[in-house]
C-alpha cells in the first residue's frame, strides 16, 4: 500500500516526537519516499540529523534558508502538491487547535493548508489534554475536514499519568494508513494464492531437473494483487528474487510436491488462485542420497509424473476462481482450452514460447486471456508488470461481474 508513495511526515514538539525516527525507518522500508517538516520546538525532542539521514532528504524547519552568501525558501505549495499522503505525527493539542482554526505561523501549518492529498494526524498530549472539551472539538473539527485520525493509546504518559493520550506506536500508525488506504480497493478483504517460479527435482544431493523459469510473472501478479488491497500468498519455488511487502506472505518450496502440499494447506481460506508457476511434470522415481560419479556408459534417470497441481486444486475448488498457466508451442488455442476443461479452471492465460519477447527469464511477456466460456483476448507485447495488471483486470471484471 505504501510502495511509491510520497509522504510529507510533519513532526511536532511533543515527547513522542523521539519515536518517529522509527516512523521514518517503518515508513522508508514499506518503500515510501519520505520528507520530514517540524515546528521549531519539535528539534528539542528529536535531532533534524538523524531524520535527514533516515529519510535521505534535507529536513525542513523555516520557510527561509540563510546560507552565507545566499538565501532561498521552502515553498510550502509545491510541498503541499507534492505528497500523496500527509501524517501529522505527534500532533500536539497546540499544532491541532491551529489547524482547525487556521493559525499560520509555522513552515508546517502552512504546508498543511496547502495539501491537496488525505491527511493523517497522529494525537500525543498528556490525559487532561486529550480529554479537554476544547481538545474534543478540536478533533472533531478536524475530522469534519477529511482529516483522518488515528487514535492515541492507553498507556504510561510523560507526566506521569496513566491513560490516553500516548501517540500510536510507529508500527501502529502503518498499520491504520495501510487498512485505511486499502478500504474500497477491488480486493480489500480478499486472500490471494499465487504459485510462481519454478520447481527443482532432485536426481542427488547436487542435481537436479529443473527448468529456466525465474518467478518473475509470479511475483509481479502478486505485487499487483496487494496494490489492489488483497492479502496475498505467494507459493515460490527457488528464485533470486526478493519480495518485501506486509501485504505479501511468501513461502518459498522446492519441489512439485512441496508446492503442492502448501497450496492444499492454503487454499480452503483462499478467494482467488493464480499458479504462474512453471511445475515440472515428472521427477526422478529415486533420489540418491550421496552424489552419483560420472559414469562413461551415461547415466539413466526413470521419472515419474508429478502431482498437477491445477488439476487437484480444481477438483477440490468451491468457491475459488481458479485460474491457470499456459506456455505452448503447438496448438496452443486448443492445447489451453483443453486444459480449462480438464483442470475445472476458470480461466487460463496462454503464451507461447513462439512470441518473441515472451516465456521465460525476460522482462516482457505476451498473452491471451481465455475464460471459461473460450471468450479470448489477446493482448501485445509487455512488461510484465503491465502484463500482470491486464490479467487481473480481466480476472474483477469477472469476479464482480
Amino acid at each position: 500500500m505504501l510502495g511509491g508513495k510520497k509522504i510529507l511526515l510533519g513532526i511536532t514538539g511533543g515527547i513522542a516526537a523521539y519515536k518517529t525516527t522509527f516512523l521514518v525507518r517503518l515508513l522508508i522500508k514499506a518503500g515510501a519516499e519520505v520528507r520530514v517538516i517540524m515546528t521549531p520546538s519539535a528539534g528539542d525532542f528529536v535531532s533534524p540529523l538523524t531524520l535527514a539521514t533516515l529519510s535521505k532528504h534535507k529536513v525542513l524547519i523555516d520557510f527561509v534558508n540563510k546560507e552565507e552568501h545566499s538565501v532561498d525558501w521552502n515553498n510550502h505549495v509545491d510541498l503541499g502538491l507534492w505528497a500523496d499522503l500527509m501524517l501529522i505525527a505527534p500532533a500536539t493539542a497546540n499544532t491541532l487547535s491551529k489547524m482547525a482554526g487556521g493559525n499560520c505561523d509555522n513552515l508546517l501549518l502552512a504546508t498543511y493548508l496547502s495539501a491537496k492529498c488525505p491527511v493523517f494526524f497522529a494525537p500525543a498530549m498528556d490525559l487532561d489534554m486529550y480529554r479537554h472539551p476544547s481538545t474534543i472539538k478540536t478533533f472533531e473539527t478536524l475530522q469534519s475536514f477529511g482529516n483522518i485520525m488515528i487514535p492515541a493509546g492507553t498507556g504510561e504518559l510523560a507526566s506521569g499519568l496513566h491513560g490516553e493520550g500516548r501517540m500510536a506506536e510507529p508500527g501502529d500508525i502503518i498499520s491504520f494508513i495501510t487498512a485505511h488506504l486499502q478500504e474500497g480497493l477491488p480486493l480489500s478483504g480478499k486472500k490471494v494464492l499465487i504459485t510462481a517460479g519454478p520447481t527443482y527435482e532432485a536426481i542427488d544431493p547436487v542435481r537436479f531437473v529443473g527448468n529456466h523459469s525465474t518467478g518473475r510473472m509470479g511475483f509481479e501478479l502478486a505485487r499487483a494483487a496487494a496494490d489492489l488491497g488483497a492479502g496475498v500468498i505467494l507459493i515460490t519455488g527457488p528464485t533470486h528474487l526478493q519480495m518485501d511487502n506486509p501485504s505479501i506472505t511468501r513461502v518459498p518450496v522446492v519441489s512439485a510436491q512441496e508446492m503442492c502440499q502448501v497450496a492444499l494447506d492454503y487454499f480452503d481460506e483462499v478467494d482467488v488462485v493464480i499458479g504462474s508457476a512453471a511445475v515440472a511434470d515428472f521427477r526422478p522415481k529415486t533420489t540418491s542420497d550421496s552424489k552419483i560419479k560420472k559414469k562413461c556408459g551415461g547415466l539413466t534417470i526413470e521419472m515419474v509424473p508429478n502431482p498437477d497441481i491445477l488439476q487437484t486444486l480444481g477438483d477440490r475448488k468451491e468457491k475459488q476462481y481458479l485460474v491457470g498457466f499456459a506456455l505452448e508451442t503447438d496448438n496452443e488455442l486448443e492445447n489451453a482450452k483443453s486444459k480449462i476443461a480438464k483442470k475445472n479452471l476458470d480461466a487460463i492465460v496462454l503464451n507461447s514460447l513462439r512470441d518473441e519477447g515472451a516465456g521465460f527469464g525476460g522482462e516482457t511477456n505476451k498473452i491471451t486471456f481465455i475464460d471459461k466460456n473460450f471468450n479470448q483476448k489477446p493482448f501485445e507485447l509487455k512488461t510484465k508488470a503491465e502484463v500482470a495488471q491486464d490479467i487481473w483486470t480481466e480476472i474483477l471484471s469477472r469476479l464482480h461481474a
